[in-house]
């Protein structure tokens, strides 16, 4: 894939039109006033029939679990490549459609994408993913469609990078087949609003030291005595976002909470699945902001008039829009790279998730930045907006894993420590 087909360009302009009327005329209550995302994501889903769609999707799938339940069933379930080894263009087009929401919003609102991404892909993809078909059933459905908000807990105050090793919260076994749940959560995006949480913790094994303790995974419901969501915090950037803090204090679960219903259901090994597809949908985040940055860059150099000439005519201000182009069509390529290879039924390793995020993040920052620059003084002012992108841009080298985590994670696969 090298570039959008005339149909997904359609609804590349389609996405544009409904986010310049319903969102951009919302973007400082998003942003500054606390006006929670989640009736503009949801009139999206319905207006784009992604609420069908999703639920379409999910019962299919509930049905071949019903139906066959084997591992080697699930398998069908991806999308494969035709029987000579090409992609199918119903495939690419699949998974280019599941990108273009993405690119489009993040050009104007990035956050909107981070609560969506958090409550669809990494809470109802987790419990899709690991949880019985009693739970998918219970919880899966209203998340994937977003008719409900979901949150997904693993980041404590004393562990962010070092999510597991650090890691003090807490499920006790009660002794009757529930357990009792203890700790607090914090950085967590959708806290505030989520009806449904996963919460990730350690299991308080006797005679286990506390390092080699299981990590196991919980299906939470607000509201539930002992469970505790603050208010939103005050960020840098992506205040569309609403990201809070959560506090569990003897918080008792039955065994049917437990992820998978099993301690091995959904520990260490599905938290990094989930961090692989966090990180490659950064790359399309990055996409929509440099794409905007380059075009109000574009728009200004052209128009702003210095010594008698637009600044544009300067080789410095060239050299800058030179370098934004170059980082389009990196993360472009990157983009269509991923779309080819979910479109094969195949998954990014853990270090490839790693490099697409590495790259994306750091050159969402320097393009946004440069953004600023070209427009110097009008650019520090929020009516521009390149300062807002520049703001939204930084959080991509800091959620999902920071920089210098990815720099890790590729190391340790290329050195063959993974």
């Amino acid at each position: 894939m090298i570039a959008w087909t005339e149909q997904q360009q359609m609804i590349r302009a389609m996405i544009r039109d409904f986010v310049e009327k319903e969102i951009v005329p919302h973007i400082d209550d998003l942003e500054y006033n606390d006006l929670p995302p989640y009736d503009i994501l949801r009139k999206l889903f319905k207006t784009f029939g992604m609420d069908e769609l999703a639920a379409a999707n999910f019962d299919k799938q509930i049905a071949k679990d019903e139906a066959k339940g084997s591992a080697a069933d699930k398998k069908e379930s991806a999308p494969t490549q035709a029987s000579d080894g090409t992609v199918s263009e119903d495939a690419l087009d699949a998974a280019a459609m599941g990108l273009i929401p993405i690119i489009e919003i993040s050009r104007h609102c990035q956050g909107l994408i981070t609560s969506m991404g958090v409550s669809v892909g990494l809470t109802g993809g987790a419990i899709m993913a690991k949880g019985t078909l009693a739970q998918k059933k219970k919880y899966a459905r209203d998340l994937l469609t977003l008719k409900k908000v979901g949150a997904w807990a693993i980041t404590e105050p004393n562990s962010g990078s070092d999510a597991f090793g650090a890691m003090k919260s807490t499920a006790r076994r009660d002794g009757n087949g529930g357990y009792i749940l203890n700790g607090s959560k914090t950085f967590i995006t959708n806290g505030p609003h989520a009806d449904t949480i996963v919460f990730i913790c350690r299991l308080d094994e006797e005679g286990v030291a506390a390092k080699d303790r299981k990590i196991v995974s919980f299906i939470l419901d607000s509201g539930m005595p002992g469970l505790e969501q603050s208010a939103a915090f005050k960020k840098m950037g992506i205040g569309s976002s609403p990201t809070g803090e959560l506090f569990l204090s003897d918080v008792k679960v039955g065994p049917e909470r437990l992820m998978g219903e099993s301690e091995d259901g959904y520990g260490r090994s599905g938290a990094k699945s989930t961090f692989s597809l966090e990180r490659a949908g950064v790359a399309a985040m990055a996409l929509g902001l440099v794409e905007r940055s380059l075009e109000l860059s574009l728009e200004y150099a052209k128009t702003r008039v210095q010594f008698d000439q637009p600044i544009s005519s300067y080789q410095l201000i060239q050299l800058k829009l030179a370098k934004m182009e170059v980082a389009r069509l990196n993360l472009e390529s990157l983009v269509f790279r991923y779309i080819e290879t979910r479109a094969s039924g195949k998954d990014l390793t853990l270090a490839e998730a790693s490099a697409m995020k590495l790259y994306a993040a750091q050159a969402a920052m320097e393009v946004t930045t440069e953004a600023v620059q070209v427009f110097g003084g009008a650019g520090y002012m929020r009516a521009t907006r390149v300062e807002q992108l520049m703001r939204d841009a930084k959080i991509l080298q800091i959620y999902a894993g920071t920089d210098e985590m990815q720099v890790v994670a590729i190391a340790k696969d290329l050195l063959g420590r993974g």
